[in-house]
């Protein structure tokens, strides 16, 4: 037989909504072209496919058996259009990220190497901002989706899902050494000097709340515009600060540093993705986005 497959595409679609309306609606098309279509489909197969009612039609046992077999050849050709779609996106596609600085440093940047390494073809904006900017640029629609830290405070419209949980440590400088050996309370930090990011930060918010809860103000020293700050800034001796555990670590055994240790424990914080459900992304987002899930998975087994 030498039967035009357009016939089975419209075919599928009258057979999907047993209704040549809403087929022809479906398909850009009138009425009349697919009651027409149809009726050469029927004579080229020489049987009847459907029975026409008042309410639309249904298929006939034949119109059943080569439905089965249309609708999935259908699906197998979206699917492969879905894929071929997603391959060009993860060729020449984009992505536009909002990290905070502490989320880049100890989660984003070895999962950022590899992407760039499967899908070289991706340009990457990474835009460094405080949590609160991050989140802001994602209502805004500037960004894809932001890797931020908590807590996050987020409204209704966003999402929120924790990727990775961190513990921060208390640090000094080599001249704070004789404290290594002391257990120290929030409340005596207020005899020494401390380092914290800036008052429009979530870190600068958590402590101050850690704080507050000891009945104790936070009042830095020396404020640090970035997280990456904080440690060179103990190095040189200008006070005692929280960090992230793993950005401490060398610096502790190359013992540039000391850990101090707080009767009170440090409640843990965790690193998480923030976007709009409602809001489209880009196929490579999308990507980035679903491997930053699955390493998740893995990581809480």
């Amino acid at each position: 037989m030498n039967v035009n497959f357009e016939y089975y595409r419209i075919f599928y679609y009258v057979a999907k909504y047993s209704n040549f309306t809403k087929a022809a609606h479906a398909l850009n098309s009138s009425q009349p072209n697919v009651t027409r279509a149809m009726n050469c489909l029927e004579h080229e197969l020489n049987c009847t496919l459907f029975i026409r009612t008042n309410r639309g039609v249904c298929l006939t046992p034949e119109g059943e058996m080569l439905y089965t077999r249309v609708s999935a050849a259908i699906m197998q050709i979206q699917q492969a259009e879905e894929e071929l779609s997603e391959s060009v996106g993860l060729e020449h596609g984009s992505v536009s990220i909002g990290a905070s600085e502490t989320a880049l440093n100890i989660y984003l940047l070895d999962r950022l190497k590899k992407f760039h390494m499967e899908y070289p073809g991706v340009r990457l904006k990474i835009c460094n901002h405080s949590t609160p900017q991050a989140i802001r640029s994602v209502r805004s629609g500037e960004i894809d989706f932001a890797v931020v830290t908590t807590p996050t405070n987020l409204g209704a419209e966003l999402k929120e899902i924790k990727l990775q949980e961190f513990q921060e440590i208390l640090i000094g400088g080599k001249t704070f050494a004789a404290l290594a050996d002391r257990m120290l309370s929030v409340k005596d930090l207020k005899e020494f000097p401390l380092i914290c990011l800036g008052k429009e930060t979530t870190t600068y918010h958590f402590y101050s709340q850690l704080f507050q809860s000891y009945g104790i103000e936070l009042i830095p020293d020396t404020e640090a515009a970035t997280t990456d700050q904080v440690l060179p800034l103990v190095k040189s001796e200008l006070g005692l600060a929280f960090l992230p555990e793993k950005m401490a670590q060398e610096a502790i055994k190359r013992r540039e540093i000391v850990l101090l240790t707080l009767k009170e424990k440090i409640p843990n914080r965790y690193v998480c993705m923030v976007y709009d459900s409602k809001r489209p992304m880009s196929v490579a987002a999308q990507k980035l986005k679903k491997i930053l899930l699955e390493e998740e998975k893995k990581e809480s087994r």
